[in-house]
């Protein structure tokens, strides 16, 4: 009798099971499912029940290197994270068989065909619009399994060695041609200051003279420089004057 009854004590007590706050446990009886077990200590009898924990906390699941062709036939190869959480315990258990092996085979392909369905432009402009399309489209396909996507983060795009070139390329030629446009557009600025303050100086008596002095005084700041004075034909006339003056008395 002894013996029963401590038989039955080390039956109980290996029965206690403890699931904690982050887990979720999958009772069976006798291979059927029964319940959802929640967080505490529980009564697994052997033989006739069994149970599975769950674990719901968002998991990171690192989707490998994938090779795949934009839509403009360029080659590439990308990798991403992809963020996830279960949120029915009992389906990522019963409907699917490894639902993290599942969850990444079904991001992998989901990635490859998003990026066949864009430029390689759009896909390395648009990335953060890319990974929410695939974030959206993951996350619709594991509902059955009891699995939200949370989150899906493109990391790196891999280009072939030539393909690297042509953007650097393409980059320089631009750079080139915005420096066209901006030293086009500084002369024309000039351009119009110069007509403007030629203008102002034509209309304004003697501002010719003061320009002229101005200049001459910037230029013999440097011992160095050589100056040769263009007498203004204001000047000429003005002293052409005075000489006719004189001859005539």
């Amino acid at each position: 009798m002894g013996v029963i009854i401590v038989l039955i004590i080390v039956v109980l007590l290996a029965s206690i099971k403890q699931i904690n706050e982050y887990q979720r446990g999958i009772l069976f009886r006798c291979g059927k499912f029964a319940k959802v077990l929640e967080p505490g200590w529980h009564i697994v009898l052997p033989i006739f029940y069994s149970y599975r924990k769950v674990d719901i906390r968002t998991k990171a699941v690192d989707v490998p290197e994938q090779e795949a062709i934009t839509k403009d036939n360029v080659s590439i190869k990308i990798n991403a994270v992809l963020y996830y959480k279960i949120f029915d315990a009992s389906k990522s258990i019963l409907a699917v068989e490894n639902f993290n092996y599942a969850v990444s085979q079904l991001a992998q392909t989901t990635m490859r065909n998003i990026v066949g369905s864009v430029s390689l432009d759009e896909l390395l402009s648009e990335r953060e619009k890319l990974s929410t399309e695939i974030c959206k489209i993951v996350d619709e396909e594991t509902d059955p399994w009891g699995i939200k996507v949370v989150n899906v983060e493109l990391k790196d795009v891999a280009l072939p060695e030539e393909m690297k070139r042509v953007i650097a390329k393409v980059a320089e030629a631009e750079r080139e041609k915005q420096a066209v446009i901006t030293k086009a557009a500084g002369e024309v600025e000039a351009s119009n200051n110069l007509a403007k303050a030629a203008e102002i100086m034509s209309n304004a008596p003697g501002a010719l003279h003061l320009r002229t002095l101005a200049t001459l005084n910037d230029l013999s700041s440097d011992q160095s420089n050589t100056v040769v004075f263009a007498i203004p034909i204001e000047g000429l006339e003005a002293l052409k004057g005075i000489a006719n003056r004189g001859n005539k008395e």
